[in-house]
């Protein structure tokens, strides 16, 4: 435990307010290391001559702007993220020339022709019909063609069951927003979607980290992380997990489904990358329909300006996630949901997803060349590649780095939840450059600078 006093701002405010301001500014100068212990809440009151309760709204306040992360029966610890940027899109302008293997992009050159999607919607409808106001749910005929999209998952789904979203995020915002309230707990992976980690903290939720291995999440750890805090949902990628690309087997998937029964928790399945790797398995929410919510999203398949996305959801959840969709946009766009449900019912959505496939399968074998002798776990159709680094290297080192060289790529930190410790690894995106020539050139300075041969 650290020896920490923190000194106050004497300005007129809130004194918990101050003190998570202070150790804002102390995690910013490097006085407060990601991971330091923090003194116990009756410690820092006593040191600091205040009450208790102040210092616990200072730690709680701390925590909701992602600077700590508190564990019953261990503490407080400054949170392992503290001095990384968790959002995936920075608003500062792009250096020229920065070739992107951070984000993941959809292979968007793939993408079916939307001038000949609205010919054929207009050769076939009147397309103000799509303009007005509609059913916050989705028209009927939507939720059709998104039952149809979810089976592809392997999920079983019919279209009283639909729920139509803005795209997989705005589905995961209604499913927070509209099931949990804040200061619930969210138990994930200790690594996962910066997304979540950012959606979390504006909705004041709490995620608590459960421990990971090869086959993904470990029952035993979200048990007993479930005995020790009071949790109200679980967040899963049980498919091709983001970011470290491991696929949960089918045992495992059984004993986190009995789990959730057993703590009364919801499922929040979110198979974002499932459709890139083939032979996929029946998801978790098949094994407990009655707590489930899955999102099958069109972003990563189909085309990410569409902005639509499928939300699988009981009966019992229906109408808090259909008041969410319409308190946040009143209706995922009706024009934009036709031409993807067009391309759903005629087959071309599929035909997309192979060719996507086969796209991404070319960079993962040129990846796999250049890379020869590193360590890393990916699909041989995914869109992009978990790599560990070999010491003294982390994955915020190489972030640093590489951006120095001209590329973008997202170390561990950016995912790790809490004060889990992060590994020594970085996601490379394979989809993120706009060729394959770009590609190679990225990852041959990565390969370089790894190698100390900048």
């Amino acid at each position: 435990m650290t020896i920490y006093s923190p000194a106050l701002s004497k300005e007129k405010e809130p004194l918990y307010m101050g003190l998570a301001d202070a150790i804002e500014r102390d995690i910013s100068a490097g006085v407060l290391a990601p991971g330091t212990r923090l003194p116990t809440h009756r410690d820092l009151a006593d040191s600091l001559g205040l009450n208790v309760s102040t210092v616990t709204r200072g730690y709680r306040e701390a925590e909701k702007r992602g600077l700590v992360s508190g564990t019953v029966g261990r503490g407080t610890f400054v949170a392992s993220d503290a001095t990384t940027s968790t959002s995936l899109v920075s608003f500062e302008p792009c250096p020229a020339g920065m070739l992107e293997m951070g984000l993941i992009e959809p292979l968007d050159h793939l993408d079916p022709s939307v001038t000949e999607g609205f010919k054929r919607i207009s050769r076939r409808k009147d397309p103000s019909t799509f303009m007005r106001y509609s059913d916050p749910r989705g028209q009927l005929e939507h939720r059709r063609a998104g039952a149809e999209w979810a089976n592809r998952f392997g999920m079983e789904a019919e279209a009283e069951n639909i729920i139509v979203s803005a795209g997989s995020q705005h589905a995961l915002t209604c499913a927070l927003s509209g099931l949990l309230r804040p200061g619930e707990r969210i138990a994930t992976d200790e690594l996962t979607y910066p997304g979540l980690k950012t959606l979390v903290a504006m909705l004041g939720l709490r995620l608590v980290p459960i421990r990971m291995d090869e086959h993904g999440m470990v029952p035993a750890s979200l048990d007993a992380a479930c005995r020790r805090d009071e949790i109200k949902a679980v967040y899963l990628m049980p498919g091709v997990h983001n970011p470290t690309t491991i696929t949960i087997p089918e045992a495992r998937r059984d004993e986190l489904a009995r789990l959730a029964d057993k703590h009364d928790l919801i499922i929040i399945e979110d198979d974002a990358y499932d459709l890139t790797d083939p032979g996929r398995l029946e998801p978790v929410g098949n094994r407990a329909r009655h707590r489930s919510i899955y999102i099958a999203g069109m972003s990563k398949s189909l085309a990410a300006g569409l902005r639509v996305a499928f939300v699988v959801a009981p009966a019992s959840m229906l109408k808090p996630l259909a008041q969410a969709v319409l308190n946040t946009i009143w209706m995922a766009p009706p024009l934009n949901v036709e031409l993807t449900s067009m391309w759903i019912n005629d087959g071309t959505a599929d035909r997309v997803v192979e060719q996507k496939r086969a796209e991404a399968a070319r960079r993962y074998m040129l990846a796999c060349d250049l890379l020869d002798g590193f360590r890393f776990r990916g699909k041989p159709s995914g869109f992009y590649l978990w790599c560990e680094l070999p010491e003294p290297w982390t994955g915020q080192a190489l972030e640093n780095a590489a951006r120095e060289h001209g590329v973008n790529v997202f170390g561990a930190e950016k995912f790790v939840v809490g004060d889990s410790p992060p590994p020594r690894a970085a996601r490379i995106s394979l989809t993120g450059t706009s060729t394959v020539d770009q590609l190679e050139k990225g990852l041959r300075i990565i390969r370089d600078i790894v190698e100390d041969r900048p």
